[in-house]
């Protein structure tokens, strides 16, 4: 399967992976790898363990993690749609930077997992530090473990355990933090029952059957894959705290799973008082994804935080 110039530009992976100089560089990815229809290699991306694998070669090839694991049953994430949304944050703090990428970037990560992907991606590609949180040590345990075993990662990202799941920022974002952009990816499903139906649905949009076994592909343990409400419920809460951090934030965000979501979250976020709300769109292969950003603070305000911090 291609993604040829249907990430992002700066996305490393806008053409085929070549599995044989992954396999090479990362010999645990080749029992997974074979021919597909096409008589390509590939792998079988509805097999947890394969992804887990890919990510594992291409986290080494290029972006110079020696370590990388996450443990079984948890949240397997591919890595061109990840670094996409990183991409695109990068962007959005360009076009308030006076059309520069900032080098000095501090990030939230809420919901980190066990893999800590998205602060390890923004610390590969821009040297951002990051502040990634989650409600599960377990997760966070895991993280760690990787923080540790790769050269500059933990000292430029530091961890932080929510012991409210009831919260998101509070908690989490303490009186003196600020941050350029926070980011979420948020658990998009209202119960168990739907992230099953859910994961039957992509493993028929990706060609394959779980051999009778009801088994969510990727992985994924609850907070990561659902909560009371799914996603609307849950960046409703992310939007009803911001309002208290508002000086503290340059952007706020979080990933959007269902374009008819984006109704109800921008008028919470109008009623909240945000000044400037955007959709930005990503593609990535033929879906569209997609998060929303709100700031609270005008242009001017806007203009002296990049000339202060920035």
């Amino acid at each position: 399967m291609s993604n040829k110039q249907k990430l992002h530009p700066r996305n490393r992976h806008n053409s085929d992976y070549d599995f044989e100089a992954l396999c090479a560089s990362y010999p645990s990815l080749s029992p997974f790898v074979r021919p597909n229809p096409y008589g390509n290699l590939s792998i079988d991306f509805a097999n947890s363990d394969a992804v887990k694998a890919l990510n594992g070669a291409i986290l080494k090839a290029q972006y110079q993690l020696e370590y990388w694991d996450i443990p079984n049953g948890f949240l397997c994430p591919p890595i061109p749609g990840r670094v996409d949304y990183i991409h695109y944050l990068a962007d959005l703090l360009k076009a308030t930077n006076n059309n520069k990428i900032p080098r000095k970037v501090n990030g939230l990560d809420i919901g980190t997992g066990a893999s800590c992907i998205y602060p390890i991606l923004g610390q590969r590609s821009y040297n951002w530090q990051f502040i990634a949180s989650d409600v599960d040590p377990k997760s966070l345990a895991s993280s760690q473990t990787i923080l540790d075993n790769n050269q500059g990662l933990s000292d430029a990202i530091n961890l932080r355990l929510q012991h409210d799941s009831n919260n998101i920022f509070d908690g989490v974002i303490n009186q003196d933090d600020y941050f350029e952009i926070t980011m979420c990816n948020p658990p998009f499903h209202q119960s168990l029952s739907d992230a099953h139906q859910g994961a039957t649905r992509k493993r028929n949009n990706l060609g394959t059957n779980n051999n009778g076994q009801d088994k969510l592909n990727f992985g994924g343990q609850k907070a990561e894959l659902w909560c009371p409400g799914g996603e609307v419920a849950f960046i409703k809460t992310m939007i009803r705290e911001s309002k208290k951090y508002r000086a503290q934030v340059l952007w706020f965000s979080s990933l959007v799973s269902k374009k008819d979501n984006l109704s109800p979250l921008k008028k919470s976020l109008k009623k909240a008082g945000a000044l400037e709300i955007k959709v930005i769109n990503m593609a990535q292969g033929q879906k569209i994804s997609r998060f929303i950003a709100w700031t609270f603070l005008d242009k001017d305000a806007q203009q002296a935080w990049c000339q202060q911090r920035l």
